[in-house]
């Protein structure tokens, strides 16, 4: 069965089928003829999520992909705050 788009009346008047159409392939619901959702499987849903893991970077990806020059940043002349201790 081919994807389908059905009414936010249609898909709670026949949940069941939208469930059963959905293990086999996403089904998109619309409100006021808009898609507003789509319903996927669990084997899809989990696979949709095991993409996003393995294309998210790790924190240390990110920090060693930061720019390294290696030189001096320079410094604002700025005079110290007094501290009263």
């Amino acid at each position: 069965m081919a994807p389908r788009n059905w009414s936010v009346q249609d898909a709670k008047n026949r949940f069941s089928e939208v469930v059963e159409a959905a293990r086999r392939a996403p089904q998109t619901v619309t409100k006021h003829g808009k898609p507003a959702v789509v319903v996927v499987g669990v084997a899809e849903y989990d696979r949709l999520r095991r993409l996003e893991r393995v294309r998210a970077p790790s924190f240390a990806d990110l920090l060693l992909a930061m720019p390294q020059d290696e030189g001096d940043f320079p410094r604002d002349k700025v005079r110290m705050r007094d501290l009263k201790l």
